[in-house]
């Protein structure tokens, strides 16, 4: 008596939130429309619904977390935060690119002078007066 009647209320319950069952195979095309009609628009609304839910869902949520941080805040307990793992080959990583930084190829390259490829004509000539700064002439020209 009580299985069946669980049963009966399990159908009862199955056929309010899926509808009752549809005859489809002596269904016209017009009826089989309308069929898939209501079926879009039940499903359309119930996606509508849980798009409700879960945005509300967030909203509590995030006011939670941010209610019980304000507890703590009162009680003086802190959360501690989640450490993160740290491997220990970023570290070696790391190391060995500083030492490809110092043994920078431009560094080992030799610093050449620049006189040891100028002319011998350009070594003789004689700088013009005028670029000699503070010489006797321009103190002769003034008197």
């Amino acid at each position: 008596m009580f299985k069946e009647r669980k049963a009966a209320e399990r159908r009862r319950v199955i056929e309010q939130r899926c509808g009752t069952h549809k005859d489809w195979t002596n269904a016209d095309e017009a009826t089989v429309n309308k069929i898939l009609k209501e079926l879009w628009d039940r499903a359309f609304k119930l996606e509508s619904e849980k798009y409700d839910l879960e945005i509300i869902f967030r909203v509590k949520e995030a006011e939670i977390t941010e209610l019980n941080a304000q507890v703590n805040d009162l009680r003086g307990k802190f959360i501690k935060p989640t450490l993160k793992k740290v491997s220990k080959y970023e570290n070696k990583f790391a190391k060995l690119q500083k030492k490809a930084a110092e043994f920078n190829f431009r560094n080992q390259l030799k610093v050449v002078k620049k006189k040891e490829f100028t002319l011998e004509e350009e070594e003789k000539e004689k700088k013009p007066e005028w670029t000699k700064v503070g010489g006797d002439k321009g103190k002769e020209e003034e008197s």
